[in-house]
């Protein structure tokens, strides 16, 4: 029998049951009454869409029986943990809960945007606000000579060299260093000249006059020689062609707008003191 006992002292769930007992006694003798209620925990059917739901978006398939009964008990282990954790007083000077109350609250303040959708006039009023935010950038299309510059001086000479070769009719594609970048880009936007050549590269390119070939242009990688064959204007948006951008920008603002008001009307119920140094 003894054996017996302590075979069992040694078993986890048997700590676990203990440890709860104990728990449930240290509240009766601090004269805490445990509430039925809170030692009751319901899954209601809602909450077990909610869970299927959940599952569902995730793993982009309706779970089996065996799939629900695991979320459920791991619904009920949470739950349980909660509970004794709050019964103990772990959610007091938490920073991580605190900011995961903030976020709710925050969350609480925006929330009725889900259903909410802006008008044609409201995101036309945006656009004609700001309408450089959302107009289509430039696209070029340009050739480029690329000159490695292990030694920056040597390619300078280099490039002019060239330059006075090109004005006398070379054929520009037998000149220059290989490299794995296009030597003729066609109708690119800044954005994408500058991932490929970087920052810099592509607002000096933004200043050059189409036709005659000119530079040398600094890049990340070296020297390059430039010749401008096209450049389309940015265009003026339409509503139709940018709407889904519109939309995104208002929700955001309109978020941030609510959320802030909210936390005022909140902030104005509160008296603020702030201890002197």
């Amino acid at each position: 029998m003894r054996d017996y006992l302590r075979a069992a002292l040694k078993e986890p769930l048997v700590h676990f049951l203990l440890a709860g007992l104990a728990l449930f006694l240290f509240f009766a003798w601090r004269g805490d009454s445990v509430d039925p209620e809170s030692r009751t925990i319901t899954i209601t059917e809602a909450q077990v869409e909610r869970l299927a739901a959940s599952w569902a978006q995730t793993w982009q398939r309706p779970p089996t029986q065996a799939e629900i009964d695991g979320l459920i008990r791991d619904h009920v282990k949470e739950e349980v943990y909660y509970r004794e954790g709050m019964r103990l007083g772990l959610d007091q000077d938490d920073t991580i809960i605190r900011r995961r109350i903030r976020s709710k609250m925050e969350f609480l303040a925006s929330s009725e945007l889900e259903n909410e959708e802006p008008g044609d006039a409201t995101l036309q009023a945006m656009l004609d606000k700001n309408p450089q935010v959302y107009a289509a950038d430039a696209r070029t299309s340009f050739d480029q000579i690329y000159l490695a510059a292990q030694d920056e001086a040597a390619a300078r000479t280099r490039a002019t060299q060239m330059l006075a070769a090109l004005g006398t009719g070379a054929d520009w594609q037998k000149l220059g260093d290989a490299i794995s970048l296009p030597r003729s880009p066609e109708n690119v936007d800044r954005a994408r000249i500058a991932a490929d050549f970087g920052d810099d590269f592509a607002a000096a390119l933004a200043g050059l006059k189409p036709g005659a070939w000119t530079g040398p242009v600094s890049s990340g990688f070296g020297l390059h020689l430039i010749r401008i064959r096209s450049v389309q204007a940015s265009t003026k948006p339409k509503l139709a062609d940018v709407r889904q951008r519109l939309e995104n920008d208002w929700r955001a603002q309109t978020v941030k707008a609510r959320e802030a008001k909210a936390y005022q009307a909140l902030l104005d119920s509160y008296t603020i003191k702030i201890a002197k140094p």
